[in-house]
């Protein structure tokens, strides 16, 4: 059974139905989980510098927030089911190669997460970061609906 969960959260229902999912694997094989937030860096264009940093500093703040409430929502649930837990908020604008990179760096052995379900065009031009997993993780991959 698997032993070590990593779970990708992005704040959505889907990504709490999904990290509920990983936990309740984890408790069945006596487990643990680690939660993992990604967050996108701050677009700017170069207008108007001394706005534009408040801006990004702002964003930065929010953005880190709204980590760590997800984390300890999934922490609540993991606590909970007893599971031993693990989170970790990173920046990073690619979130499928930070997720694949985790999975080698904490030696999980499953991936639990979300599928937004794209469909059609938008899925051809903007991809999907459950499917850039799909293809590039070393371990098996759960995707929720």
């Amino acid at each position: 059974m698997f032993q070590h969960i990593l779970i990708p959260i992005d704040g959505s229902e889907l990504s709490m139905r999904a990290a509920k999912t990983g936990i309740e694997l984890a408790k069945l094989s006596q487990g643990r989980v680690c939660a993992l937030h990604v967050i996108p860096p701050f677009q700017t264009i170069a207008y108007m510098g001394a706005i534009l940093a408040a801006t990004e500093y702002a964003y930065n703040e929010e953005a880190e927030a709204n980590g760590k409430r997800y984390l300890a929502d999934i922490q609540a649930i993991a606590e909970t089911a007893g599971v031993p837990f693990e989170g970790k908020t990173i920046y990073g604008d690619q979130p499928f190669e930070l997720i694949v990179q985790t999975v080698a760096e904490k030696h999980c052995d499953l991936v639990v997460m979300g599928s937004h379900g794209w469909r059609g065009m938008t899925r051809l031009l903007l991809g999907s970061e459950t499917q850039k997993v799909l293809l590039r993780c070393d371990v098996p991959v759960l995707v929720c609906h």
